[in-house]
């Protein structure tokens, strides 16, 4: 799980490192290449996790945690482009492009929905509401069921493979 804190990283380590005890026996240059494709390229990798600006920490994250060879099949993300500049918001959205799980992307940034690798944007008003929503890049193969209620939301997600 990856909460907006990024508790699961060591603080002391690097991020190379955390990578590496997050997803179990990657080789380097795949570490680097997932790592570089979030910003995070040559000695920035070396970096230390706890310095990292919150922006940073999110896209090392990420990067961990959908760049990995077991990343989860569905990742909710909190307002996600909160507190990061332009090349910052540009990397984590090629790394969702690349991210072949189901996403719910919870966000006021209009830009950033409207970009090409969102499959549907949805507005959760009524309550007690179900919305179903499928990946546009495999259709019908990814399924979230999101129901809601006045102080609630349950989302299950179903894979067909």
């Amino acid at each position: 799980m990856l909460d907006q804190s990024v508790s699961v990283f060591d603080a002391e380590a690097s991020i190379l490192n955390n990578f590496i005890r997050l997803n179990l026996d990657p080789t380097e240059n795949a570490c680097r290449s997932t790592l570089a494709s979030f910003l995070f390229r040559a000695d920035a990798a070396l970096q230390r996790v706890g310095p990292l600006s919150g922006g940073q920490m999110l896209r090392a994250g990420l990067a961990c945690v959908v760049g990995g060879p077991h990343p989860p099949q569905l990742l909710i993300l909190d307002e996600p482009t909160n507190h990061m500049n332009i090349d910052s918001i540009e990397a984590i959205e090629a790394g969702l492009t690349a991210y072949d799980g189901a996403l719910l992307p919870v966000s006021h940034d209009e830009t950033f929905l409207a970009d090409d690798w969102t499959c549907r944007t949805l507005g959760i008003d009524p309550p007690a509401s179900i919305l179903r929503v499928r990946c546009r890049r495999h259709p019908g193969a990814r399924t979230l069921n999101i129901r809601c209620s006045s102080n609630e939301i349950d989302l299950s997600a179903q894979v067909r493979r």
